[in-house]
């Protein structure tokens, strides 16, 4: 097999034209996915650096649902425990009117209130959120954890506002005198409350109690409400952060299109010139032999 030998002007122009080629290829490239890093082939520092960043990125983003879904599961708790206000003081206003009521009023604020009083638990047991209930019982917990590279997580413990006729639960606190009208007010299960032989100073310790539930009742709300804040506190922080990292693996990794644009001008440019200057070689080559030629004639 015989070789071909290129003259030395040729293969300069070829080699020349092959390498500008070469650099086209990667800024096309580069223009076609915007990426000027896009293996550790191209730059392995930036390559691994980029992609510690972006890991980091994805690991809050994993627990961005979770906090999502927990600031649902304290705003479904908060719109109970506003539900539970709002009857507690439907409830305290019917006492007050008992107060001067006549006794045909009474046995209808007597209906208005036991029928009330009866919904105090199914709004609580109603206000479940993803198989939570955080009113229902002390033991009951949410727990939000905020990164899966660390411990930083928050948990919020759950609070009883259930009313039965046993115990008070968080609202109502025991120890008034039995067989008041007031003592039934810890028990709305346990039975109705008979307004007709209640003494205005039973409506007045039934006020009272209810002012204290109404009370105790926003003190949970301000627990519930600060977590809410704070949840959505950190939610902010993960999309600004993560915002933070991406932008860094992006300056690491990201292609200037503006300027592989003009490199690729450039190198277009450059391309005509050298396939010009293979061209010209060629011709070079044919005059000695146009010289030979003229020789042999």
């Amino acid at each position: 097999m015989v070789e071909l030998a290129l003259g030395s002007s040729i293969r300069s122009s070829l080699l020349t034209l092959q390498e500008l080629n070469a650099l086209s290829s990667v800024t096309e490239n580069r223009l076609a996915t915007g990426l000027k890093v896009s293996s550790a082939l191209d730059d392995a520092a930036a390559f691994f650096q980029a992609r510690a960043l972006t890991d980091r990125a994805a690991d809050f983003l994993n627990r961005k649902d979770d906090i999502d879904e927990a600031v649902s599961s304290l705003q479904a708790a908060n719109d109970g425990v506003e539900a539970v206000d709002a009857t507690l003081r439907q409830l305290k206003g019917l006492l007050q009117s008992a107060k001067t009521a006549s006794t045909t009023e009474l046995s209808a604020l007597q209906t208005q209130f036991n029928s009330l009083s009866e919904q105090l638990n199914e709004i609580v047991s109603d206000t479940t959120y993803a198989g939570l209930n955080l009113l229902n019982s002390s033991t009951a917990s949410l727990t939000v954890n905020f990164s899966d590279s660390s411990s930083a997580q928050l948990s919020v413990n759950g609070t009883n506002i259930l009313v039965s006729s046993t115990q008070s639960g968080a609202l109502f606190t025991a120890g008034v005198a039995a067989g008041s009208l007031a003592s039934t007010i810890i028990g709305f299960a346990g039975g109705t409350i008979t307004f007709s032989n209640a003494a205005v100073s039973n409506f007045d310790l039934g006020i009272e109690r209810l002012d204290a539930a109404i009370s105790n009742l926003r003190s949970v709300a301000t627990n519930l409400g600060s977590n809410v804040t704070f949840l959505n506190t950190r939610l902010d922080f993960t999309e600004q952060y993560t915002t933070t990292l991406q932008e860094g693996a992006d300056k690491l990794t990201l292609a200037d299109i503006n300027e592989e644009g003009a490199k690729l001008v450039a190198l277009q440019t450059r391309q005509e010139l050298a396939i010009q200057a293979l061209a010209f070689a060629g011709q070079s080559e044919r005059a000695v032999l146009t010289l030979f030629d003229s020789l042999a004639a």
